[in-house]
């Protein structure tokens, strides 16, 4: 099988490939390196009986003429390619909303044309200022004010979205949606605010633990191996197709609480600091309280049960951290 992913040189595409080039599939990726980084394929590049089936494209995806030809090449697309990351999406307000809207337009519209199954990474932020737990896929939607662009990000996935959704309801596109709840493992960085490798980094050199708020916001995190696992098999089901699922883990934890337990991990003498939000990151930003999945829903369709819970994670990322030279 030949598999494409967009936003293949990041963090989950960079996990995705690797499994799909271990079943001895063709993996092509296109990644414009604005989060991505080639240090996170490397090693695929490098292994002799991967590199024959492993073909990279620096390129984004807005190049239609590029994406034309992958697509047609390919039996499956993964589209993961999107401005990630609360601090990125604050500080490029314009090119995330094009990212996320345009280029998803881009890849449905071609993955209709040759008539290719697509799934389409979506995000818990969709779901808003919700605090009730668990998040379900039909629940409605409360964000914040426009002039929030905290918000733009969760509005321009929800397009995707609706989009996608569209497609398949006019022309029967294959295509599934996954919402993730804060997916976390080796190789990601804390570079664009995400929240367990820029603590783990911080604990590591020694330095305060930077807390936004007070802490006691609520999340789930998911080791990306699950993750991977979920959508290697969601692209496959026909019961996926036109439908929306939640992809995330069940252990909730406060932010206060996470790093504490990061502290204890690592060893580290570094102090907890609490900082206020608009000190953090300004006027544009609100934030989630609670973010916890309901995943009835994706369990009855393909099993799905994470396997690593969050000592299990965490254990992973800090090992993963110490070897680095830079500790980050």
């Amino acid at each position: 099988m030949r598999v494409l992913i967009t936003g293949g040189a990041g963090f989950i595409g960079s996990h995705l490939a690797e499994a799909y080039l271990a079943n001895g599939d063709e993996v092509y990726i296109i990644d414009d390196l604005s989060t991505g980084s080639l240090d996170n394929i490397a090693h695929l590049k490098e292994k002799g009986g991967y590199s024959k089936r492993f073909f990279v494209h620096i390129d984004t995806i807005m190049n239609r003429e590029v994406m034309l030809e992958l697509v047609g090449t390919c039996d499956v697309v993964h589209h993961l390619a999107a401005a990630v990351g609360v601090e990125y999406i604050l500080n490029n307000p314009m090119e995330s909303i094009t990212t996320n809207i345009q280029g998803t337009e881009i890849v449905l519209e071609l993955c209709n044309k040759f008539k290719k199954r697509v799934l389409i990474a979506s995000t818990s932020e969709v779901y808003g200022k919700h605090t009730h737990a668990p998040l379900v896929e039909t629940d409605n939607i409360i964000y914040g004010p426009s002039s929030k662009f905290r918000w733009s990000y969760a509005a321009s996935k929800l397009m995707d979205e609706f989009m996608s959704l569209a497609y398949f309801r006019t022309t029967g596109l294959q295509v599934t949606v996954a919402r993730l709840f804060n997916t976390v493992g080796p190789r990601q960085t804390g570079t664009y605010g995400m929240v367990i490798p820029r603590l783990v980094g911080q604990a590591l050199r020694n330095e305060p633990l930077t807390i936004y708020g007070d802490g006691s916001q609520t999340r789930t995190f998911t080791d990306v191996k699950d993750v991977v696992w979920a959508f290697q098999r969601m692209v496959e089901n026909e019961g996926a197709f036109g439908e929306v699922f939640n992809v995330g883990g069940i252990e909730e934890v406060s932010i206060l609480e996470l790093a504490k337990r990061i502290v204890a991990l690592t060893g580290s003498s570094s102090e907890l600091k609490l900082i206020p939000y608009d000190e953090a990151f300004g006027k544009d930003f609100e934030d989630m309280q609670r973010r916890v999945p309901g995943v009835d829903k994706i369990r009855k369709l393909i099993g799905f049960d994470p396997k690593n819970d969050l000592d299990a994670i965490l254990t992973r990322v800090v090992s993963y951290m110490r070897k680095r030279p830079d500790g980050a």
